[in-house]
């Protein structure tokens, strides 16, 4: 139940059609063919035929696109793909949804529209922000079980993110980049498309700016245009089967506002209005588990006590409902296999 002892909002899953070819896949699909693949070969095992794309109205799943990204990635067979592929994700060829991104008049007015439409510019990851005294933060979570799919999709949301800043303020900035995987090979690829600072290893795929670029103005927008694509674009959501978000992103919702509760798989799945069992099976389906979750959402918090309201590890593990601390530095150390120093040495 939420706070008000209400069961939590309706949600969508792996399996719902809501992504509309025409948009990112028809985005991957030309670059692929570009590079002379097949497009049989391609669309294989996506439930997806060349000819969709050219309706303007087919709308396939999140996991028929993870599908397809798989394909790519096995067939084209280079390092620049994710990249190449998010230089064009953001503000992208999405219609109504890009046009209101790309007359936002700033970063904060523009990761508004971008949370808000989401399913239509970034339908496979979700995007959390925080702000504190010096930085933004921005967190790419995983929202329909990416598995292998996960480092393609944040490399290339980063990209998106540091290209569309770069053309809509006209200049570079200085973002920070912390990747949740171990450094890869073709590191200069990172180099190229987002900058130098980088740190890999880290608990969560989070991009760092200086506060002040926030509301730094863009000279591009136009107040008018947005206001009319933003309505087209919002009369597009209501036309989708989304519910209030996918159920990864209502369950971490839900976990986060009962964070400091004692939380069990079967408390969770009462507030889910279904039983354990099922509640299990909806989230095999997205390639995790409840504690797994539980986990992640711990680990968000506790960076954001940590690194931006200055708490002690003491009060960091009373805040998460732990009773000893020591408990909860090797649980922190099992979330992010680093201590409390090591951390915030490595992200502050």
């Amino acid at each position: 139940m939420n706070s008000k002892g209400h069961p939590v909002r309706a949600w969508h899953d792996c399996e719902t059609p809501f992504i509309a070819t025409h948009y990112q896949p028809a985005t991957l699909i030309d670059h692929a063919l570009a590079r002379g693949i097949d497009s049989h070969r391609l669309l294989r095992g996506t439930g997806m035929f060349y000819e969709d794309l050219l309706t303007g109205t087919r709308l396939i799943s999140p996991r028929q696109f993870l599908r397809l990204i798989a394909n790519a990635q096995q067939l084209i067979g280079a390092d620049d793909t994710s990249f190449l592929f998010g230089q064009q994700q953001l503000p992208g060829h999405c219609g109504a949804a890009s046009h209101a991104l790309s007359h936002a008049d700033s970063l904060d007015q523009a990761l508004e529209r971008l949370i808000a439409l989401r399913p239509l510019v970034s339908p496979l990851l979700h995007l959390r922000t925080r702000v504190d005294e010096q930085h933004l933060h921005l967190t790419w979570v995983d929202t329909y079980g990416a598995g292998e799919q996960l480092a393609f999709l944040v490399e290339a949301s980063m990209t998106a993110m540091t290209a569309m800043c770069r053309w809509l303020s006209g200049e570079t900035w200085p973002w920070q980049y912390q990747l949740g995987f171990a450094k890869p090979r073709h590191i200069e690829q990172y180099w190229v498309h987002m900058g130098e600072d980088l740190r890999f290893g880290c608990p969560l795929n989070t991009m760092r700016l200086p506060r002040s670029c926030l509301v730094q103005r863009w000279p591009q927008a136009s107040a008018i245009t947005a206001a009319v694509t933003l309505q087209q674009a919002r009369a597009e959501l209501e036309g989708l089967p989304l519910g209030q978000g996918s159920l990864l992103e209502v369950l971490f919702e839900h976990i986060q506002l009962h964070i400091r509760d004692p939380l069990n798989l079967e408390r969770v799945a009462q507030a889910f209005a279904m039983s354990p069992a099922t509640l299990k099976r909806h989230m095999k389906r997205h390639g995790t588990h409840f504690q797994a979750q539980l986990d992640q959402v711990r680990t968000h918090e506790a960076l954001a006590l940590y690194l931006s309201k200055g708490y002690s590890t003491e009060e960091v593990a009373a805040y998460l409902n732990f009773n000893d601390p020591a408990n909860f530095r090797r649980s922190l150390r099992r979330w992010t296999g680093c201590s409390p120093g090591e951390l915030k040495l490595m992200l502050g």
